[in-house]
């Protein structure tokens, strides 16, 4: 293999500049041509395809977001978008593809894999929900955002006696709002992997009060329902007065994390290897602190594992 590209697809994530970074480097230093594919793959699709040279990624280690961009493409989905992308590929002489996204990206890749492109995955989206792999790229960085917005809205929550509902991201997984949870000391988490129980959750709130406490945060993941509705069923049933806090995309945002950083660096590289020395269609992870590869389609064979254990931890810790 002498040149391949690489591309970020989907939601952004911290660490994806990182990755796209260490993915050129390694490839330069292994004797690879490597070209940078802006805008997903849609610019796939319109040959928005360029040579990168190491000074091409100087100073993006540390920089949120990705470089190459990002956008959704339904075109892609189609035989005709997938022939065009191939088009432009083989116009390019491109033989292996970086792919630096989440399960949508992947599913991308798996299809490019059927028309003879081998691709390597790099798991990176903030909702830490791809089977396989422990931690995704910008999983760190987003939670620590989260864990930083709880502390100051504890202050806060403190100050004026009252329950707070701070609402996270984390699509169909509530790894975000678990970690986040548990971090910062949340009283109740509701995650879309365990059913909620709205009793339970005003016992929690009683239970809080009558010991003293004069105020609590509750955590709730975007898969479970809007923080709002939450409000609006507590205040039905208790008439309890909440102040909710959605948020929203500052948890896609800012600078990448120490964490972030050091595993996007060792999975751009490895994927970089996957295609130089086996030419075959893999995704790349981390399972006990090892970086490995595996194979792409056990990314979509059921939901990604959750972490039982901590959840029960969390309503140990909160009583």
């Amino acid at each position: 293999m002498k040149k391949i590209a690489v591309l970020t697809s989907g939601g952004d994530a911290p660490g994806m500049n990182a990755a796209v970074r260490a993915v050129v480097r390694k490839a330069i230093y292994e004797g690879l041509e490597v070209a940078g594919v802006y805008n997903g793959y849609q610019g796939l699709i319109d040959g928005k395809i360029e040579l990168l040279q190491l000074g091409s990624v100087g100073d993006i280690i540390q920089r949120g977001g990705t470089m190459l961009r990002s956008a959704r493409c339904p075109e892609f989905t189609t035989v005709e978008g997938r022939e065009k992308a191939l088009k432009q590929l083989k116009l390019h002489g491109i033989e292996g593809v970086v792919v630096i996204g989440g399960d949508g990206s992947f599913r991308g890749a798996m299809e490019l894999s059927k028309l003879g492109i081998p691709c390597a995955c790099v798991p990176a989206t903030i909702d830490n929900d791809i089977n396989g792999t422990d931690f995704t790229i910008g999983f760190d960085t987003a939670l620590n955002t989260v864990i930083d917005a709880i502390d100051k809205i504890r202050d806060t929550a403190t100050s004026h006696e009252r329950t707070f509902i701070i609402e996270v991201m984390g699509r169909n997984a509530g790894d975000l709002a678990l970690w986040a949870g548990l971090a910062g000391g949340a009283e109740t988490i509701l995650i879309p992997e365990e059913t909620y129980d709205l009793p339970d959750i005003l016992e929690r709130l009683r239970r809080g009060t009558h010991r003293g406490k004069k105020h609590s945060i509750i955590i709730v993941a975007e898969g479970v329902m809007s923080a709002s509705l939450l409000a609006e069923k507590l205040n039905v049933e208790e008439g309890i007065d909440t102040r909710v806090s959605v948020l929203g995309h500052i948890q896609r945002g800012g600078s990448p994390s120490a964490r972030d950083r050091v595993i996007a660096s060792q999975f751009g590289a490895r994927a970089v290897e996957a295609l130089k020395n086996g030419g075959k269609t893999v995704a790349i992870g981390m399972k006990n602190h090892q970086v490995a590869e595996y194979d792409l389609a056990r990314v979509f064979d059921g939901d990604s594992e959750f972490e039982k254990e901590m959840y029960t931890l969390s309503k140990e810790l909160s009583i």
